[in-house]
């Protein structure tokens, strides 16, 4: 497969951190207005993260070639070695010398609640990363700054690039005049239900409605698979059941990665939303969204097993 798809967002580290005990112990309620606390946390891992490297992760496991699009700080060299140990092309990724790479810092408790902070570092001046001389058969718009998420989104409908627009964690920066700029310029939308919600809300418009402007509305329901709105039609994907669920921690991108192969492919709608559940399954069963290590033939027989799909190219 020689066809490149460029995806385009953050590229960021994870540090995750656990606190053996409960927030809930520790944080009151009537002290919530000069809240002063630490944990002490005898666990921590560093994972490579931002959604652009996720997606490009999963899609190199799909024997894909992703081009990341994204800008990173000083401290990223070891980062960028391992996707070039991967064969990922890392031309389009900026380092800028004078930043340091977005960074989560996450604090989990026993109760799995969250504490997080984001430094977004390099990925506020993502907009100056320039694609316009790229070609590729398509492209995604992840989550990344505002101003890059919009830079790209109208680079890649000016050359003519299809692209799937992911909204994600970038939600709380988009009104409804935003979104419809955006839906006016992607291919397919995907969303999970809160976000697939808010859009909703924000432009007064149904996922149905949406779809009709565009190629595909895909909506992630978590274990209960996902619905996929095109051609007037909506049409449930049913879940892959997952025996063993470990660290949900980037399963979105993953199933971004299955949606972008099929489509890359001229597979169905439907078989490229069933290949993105199982990419999904196969990456909550590892810890940290990297950490996934199927063969291409192991994803073609999840994929055959659960959906009865076949697809020798994966083999």
């Amino acid at each position: 497969m020689s066809r490149e798809i460029l995806v385009c967002g953050s590229v960021a580290f994870d540090t995750i951190a656990v606190f053996d005990g409960h927030f809930k112990d520790h944080i009151l309620a009537e002290g919530i207005q000069s809240l002063s606390v630490s944990f002490y946390v005898p666990t921590m891992r560093k994972e490579y993260g931002g959604c652009a490297g996720n997606i490009a992760y999963s899609l190199r496991l799909l024997g894909a070639n992703p081009l990341p699009v994204g800008t990173v700080g000083n401290d990223a060299a070891d980062y960028l070695e391992a996707m070039r140990g991967l064969g990922i092309d890392t031309r389009l990724i900026r380092v800028l010398p004078d930043m340091f790479t977005a960074q989560c810092y996450i604090t989990t408790d026993l109760d799995n609640n969250q504490i997080a902070s984001f430094h977004p570092g390099a990925m506020l001046r993502s907009a100056a990363n320039d694609l316009s001389a790229e070609k590729a058969d398509w492209a995604i718009v992840a989550p990344d700054s505002k101003d890059g998420m919009f830079a790209h989104a109208r680079r890649l409908h000016a050359q003519g690039i299809p692209f799937v627009f992911d909204l994600g964690q970038a939600m709380p920066l988009f009104e409804g005049a935003d979104l419809d700029e955006m839906l006016g310029l992607a291919s397919v939308l995907t969303a999970n239900e809160y976000e697939a919600r808010m859009i909703e809300q924000r432009t007064g418009r149904s996922m149905a409605q949406i779809a009709e402007g565009l190629q595909a509305v895909v909506v992630t329901r978590g274990a209960h698979g996902a619905n996929l709105y095109a051609d007037g039609v909506q049409t449930a994907i049913p879940p892959v059941v997952v025996q063993d669920i470990v660290d949900p921690t980037g399963c979105g991108d993953a199933h971004r990665a299955g949606l972008l192969y099929g489509l890359v492919q001229g597979w169905s709608l439907i078989d490229a939303c069933r290949l993105a559940n199982v990419m999904g399954s196969i990456k909550i069963a590892s810890k940290g969204p990297q950490n996934h290590h199927p063969s291409r033939s192991e994803i073609a027989g999840q994929l055959y097993e659960q959906y009865g799909v076949q697809a020798p190219d994966l083999s």
